[in-house]
């Protein structure tokens, strides 16, 4: 009954990263969405998808779908840059969160090491459909939703730049990463600027090591992820064992969040399918009968030539 008090609740006082930031669980294959710095980290042109329905069972629970392309930019013979544009599309409740930037990724090498420094520019756009809760048939003994006068009587929409920061090492078995996603801290004023959003910036800190076996073909690569808006934060642990470089399955746990199964195999040379289940660890495993995440991903290379 309160779930859309709730969720309205959630935009309309200053909120924690995780009520306004895209969950991911399959982050490694995917650290664009959050750190500019590692794009084409690969060497290769990457266009990536990732949709996401979380907390499935509980009626608008989130669903996030975020799209990237990115590719190496020659600079010259010695240098090597990186380009993107990433794109997100995430709904809860009555509310929908859109964005697109335009990456860059200034790279130098260090021996077999790279050391990168990147940026995202672009807009931020949170729209409000007054008909989710207008027309909805809801029976609630602590709030009149339909008499509300605070709720918006029509579909608002508000837009705002924004702009992040990051740094990325990559090793031969490791990698490091930091950034800052919304480092303006955009405000978004919706059409009737009685409602405004204060999009808080977002610390995301990340790491993986690999580990080789005897037989080469078998690695243990483990990753971590760390995010903080200075007033909370969540971390996150992965580990998955991986064979030939065509097939892996890992586990994740999420703190006083999730625990995590996912897996995924490499279908053609460069085109790769993953999958992620969430099985809830708080409040939300009786509501919930868990969050499905769905990567699909083809890296590839394009020759122009020598003239």
């Amino acid at each position: 009954k309160c779930l859309l008090v709730l969720l309205f609740s959630m935009f309309s006082v200053p909120v924690a990263f995780s009520q306004f930031e895209a969950q991911l669980s399959q982050y490694m294959f995917h650290m664009p969405t959050f750190n500019p710095a590692s794009i084409a980290e690969n060497g290769m042109i990457n266009v990536t998808g990732q949709h996401r329905i979380q907390w499935a069972g509980i009626p608008g629970a989130p669903q996030t779908t975020y799209f990237s392309i990115n590719t190496p930019l020659k600079i010259s013979n010695k240098v090597t840059n990186g380009l993107g544009i990433k794109f997100l599309n995430d709904k809860i409740g009555a509310f929908s969160n859109q964005s697109a930037h335009l990456q860059y990724a200034f790279k130098r090498k260090f021996g077999n090491n790279t050391l990168s420094f990147g940026a995202d520019i672009g807009f931020v756009s949170v729209s409000f459909i007054s008909d989710s809760i207008r027309n909805a048939e809801i029976n609630s003994d602590f709030h009149d939703f339909l008499g509300d006068a605070v709720i918006p009587t029509a579909d608002e929409t508000g837009m705002n730049l924004d702009l992040s920061f990051g740094a990325f090492y990559s090793a031969q078995k490791y990698y490091l990463g930091i950034s800052y996603v919304h480092l303006n801290a955009p405000r978004i004023k919706l059409n009737d600027e009685r409602t405004q959003f204060n999009v808080k910036g977002v610390l995301y800190a990340t790491g993986g090591y690999d580990h080789s076996f005897k037989d080469p073909k078998w690695k243990l690569r483990s990753s971590g992820l760390v995010k903080s808006d200075f007033v909370s934060w969540q971390a996150e642990l992965s580990s998955r064992l991986e064979y030939d470089q065509r097939f892996w399955g890992g586990l994740s746990y999420r703190y006083q969040d999730a625990a995590v199964v996912f897996a995924g195999l490499n279908i053609m040379s460069g085109l790769t399918i993953g999958y992620a289940y969430d099985l809830p660890a708080g409040r939300h495993l009786g509501p919930s009968s868990g969050s499905h995440e769905v990567l699909i991903s083809y890296s590839f290379v394009f020759d122009m030539g020598n003239n």
